[in-house]
């Protein structure tokens, strides 16, 4: 059955300590201004963050606790993680807000908080803070990333552990049950869903290359290593940045040093169908991370002010160059 296009509505900012959305169905470009700033409860160090997509409510992760606040800032409630941290640095708990915007699922990295438990994925009622369902990771994580699937209620979440790699999850909620899924693999970091949800890209966590899956199943539809690019893989690294630019075409991320040891990076497109590099792509992107595909031909950087930046750009053959 054919699945539908669907790229994100509001996207969340934290500039200067307030929870900023910008509202993506505008169709504008250039510098985005904030359509809510929202100030989190008094004494939080906001880390993780969500809106409703009708600007109602958003909902946001320190390091021991998520809140829901209303647009101006009033809390409505807070679930509080227990026991509390002291711990002020290793884990970031992160949250995402679902599609229908009922269920906040929340990724929590007790084990490095130093709760003596394992890491925790936690889908709550949105309205309330209820608990709907809960389920134990296998993993000791710094910080997760969640991505919304699309077309359905399955929601990705890619967890880093540092040096012992990545681990990537996938889940929904039914009947008071989570129905966890991991992928068979600790050794690929999750970037992007495709925009119709049938596939996934994920860059190996030792930055070796790239790679496009099928959804669900995870298939392996191609990979791309450095070599691919025309770059020295010995001197060269995928970033883990990039994601789709639209239904058929990703953007990848590449990243060495001069011979004066200057370091440099690039950006390229590659079609999805084959797999050809396309070539050099140029994001306006102040570093290798400083980019996020929105799966609709734009994408966003950051700009001075901390607001994000909204770019298209025609794609225009362009000879692939060797080396820096």
């Amino acid at each position: 059955m054919a699945q539908s296009t669907r790229s994100p509505q509001v996207v969340t900012r934290l500039v200067d300590g307030s929870i900023c959305a910008y509202d993506l169905t505008a169709d504008a470009g250039g510098v985005l201004s904030p359509v809510l700033i929202c100030r989190p409860s008094v004494g939080d160090d906001v880390v993780g963050h969500a809106v409703t997509a009708d600007l109602q409510r958003a909902y946001y992760t320190t390091l021991n606790a998520v809140v829901c606040v209303t647009a101006d800032g009033t809390e409505v409630w807070r679930s509080e993680f227990r026991p509390r941290s002291d711990q002020l640095f290793g884990h970031r708990p992160s949250c995402v807000l679902s599609l229908d915007g009922h269920v906040v699922w929340v990724y929590r990295p007790d084990a490095m908080a130093g709760r003596n438990r394992p890491d925790q994925w936690v889908a709550l009622e949105a309205r309330t803070g209820a608990v709907i369902a809960q389920a134990d990771l296998d993993t000791v994580g710094h910080g997760g990333q969640h991505l919304l699937h699309q077309a359905g209620d399955q929601v990705f979440l890619d967890v880093g552990e540092g040096q012992d790699g990545s681990v990537i999850y996938r889940a929904s909620v039914a009947e008071g049950r989570m129905d966890l899924i991991r992928y068979p693999w600790s050794d690929r970091c999750l970037m992007d869903l495709a925009p119709d949800g049938r596939q996934f890209m994920t860059v190996a966590h030792d930055q070796a290359d790239v790679a496009l899956h099928t959804y669900p199943d995870g298939e392996v539809t191609f990979a791309l290593s450095v070599d691919a690019f025309g770059h020295d893989p010995d001197e060269i690294c995928v970033e883990w940045s990039g994601g789709y630019l639209d239904q058929d075409t990703v953007v990848v991320t590449l990243a060495g040093e001069t011979e004066d040891e200057q370091e440099w990076f690039r950006h390229y497109r590659v079609e999805v169908t084959s797999g050809q590099v396309q070539g050099e792509f140029d994001a306006h992107a102040g570093d290798p991370y400083d980019i996020q595909p929105l799966g609709d031909g734009s994408w966003l950087t950051a700009g001075p002010s901390g607001h994000p930046i909204r770019w298209t750009d025609t794609p225009r053959p362009r000879p692939r160059r060797l080396g820096p």
